[in-house]
């Protein structure tokens, strides 16, 4: 490109408002720098110190990730995390897009009723939610759950008392909490279908299932890999609810990675470790979505 061409160029760029768009983007700019990549830059820095946040930082090296890698209870944390992950997404990923097909075809004032219905958990502030359902999952006969259970003849269940039953009663809660979000982000979704391929297949014979499967998923297709995605992503990341309903127990049956991250830092007050292993799940996380969009782009754009 020549000099003249390059001088065009930026001269039109100027007529068209061009300098007072980037003025007003560069204070949004240098505010989301600051605090999102500085937080994430002193991070990956405090990961090879040694850091109180009272005496001066020590440079370590990488003793910090030696240290949380030689850590027997990463082992199990990291178990945890993809058992979480994996009855996260077998039982809360399919039900947002069928409540978003149900809905879907309902009409008038009882779409709009339902759509609050399904949106309605994601209103409770998610500390709320934990702790009320901590209340319902009472393992006493007293206890709201129990006494539902008792009415059709089953006995007391220990729920997050038990080793066994506490991640998939954790992962209950957090698929009422998280559904609703998904739910309208489909029904979005499906409004954007266009309305002659349902009345296609409706003259073809297709009923309410069939149309769900041959119309409905088919044009869902992307935003089905990006929120799959999202929910690999946010799963591996769960925190609050293993940490307020158990606390990372029974027999450390709940311990997930961020929780182990928490005890790094505010129980034994070793920051360097705990930035540490946030910078390992990073990386995890950052190769996971690499991978992922790599295999289903060929799916996802077809």
């Amino acid at each position: 490109m020549t000099a003249a061409a390059s001088a065009s160029r930026l001269t039109r760029w100027r007529r068209r408002g061009g300098l007072s768009t980037l003025a007003l983007a560069v204070p949004t700019l240098v505010v989301f720098g600051y605090f999102s990549w500085k937080p994430l830059l002193q991070g990956m820095v405090m990961s090879f110190q040694k850091w109180n946040f009272v005496s001066d930082p020590t440079w370590v090296g990488f003793s910090n990730f030696e240290y949380v890698l030689a850590d027997p209870l990463l082992g199990t944390a990291v178990l945890n995390t993809l058992w979480f992950t994996l009855l996260a997404i077998l039982f809360g990923f399919p039900l947002p897009i069928l409540l978003a097909v149900a809905v879907s075809t309902l009409r008038g004032p009882s779409r709009r009723l339902a759509s609050f219905l399904a949106y309605l958990p994601v209103i409770v502030p998610p500390v709320v939610a934990i702790l009320l359902w901590k209340v319902f999952y009472d393992s006493s006969e007293s206890g709201l759950f129990n006494r539902i259970l008792a009415l059709v003849g089953i006995g007391a269940q220990p729920w997050l008392n038990s080793a066994a039953s506490a991640m998939p009663s954790i992962v209950l809660e957090a698929t009422w909490a998280g559904a609703g979000t998904a739910t309208l982000i489909y029904l979005a979704a499906i409004t954007g279908v266009r309305p002659e391929l349902y009345e296609a297949a409706e003259l073809d014979g297709a009923g309410i299932v069939s149309r769900a499967w041959h119309v409905t998923l088919p044009a869902l297709r992307t935003v089905i890999v990006i929120m799959l995605l999202l929910q690999l992503i946010g799963a591996t990341q769960v925190f609050a609810e293993p940490f307020l309903f158990t606390g990372g127990g029974p027999q450390n049956a709940t311990v997930t990675v961020l929780v182990l991250l928490y005890r790094y830092a505010f129980t034994a007050g070793d920051y360097g470790a705990a930035t540490a292993l946030g910078v390992l799940l990073a990386l995890f996380l950052a190769a996971l979505s690499a991978v992922y969009l790599l295999v289903t782009r060929r799916w996802s754009d077809s």
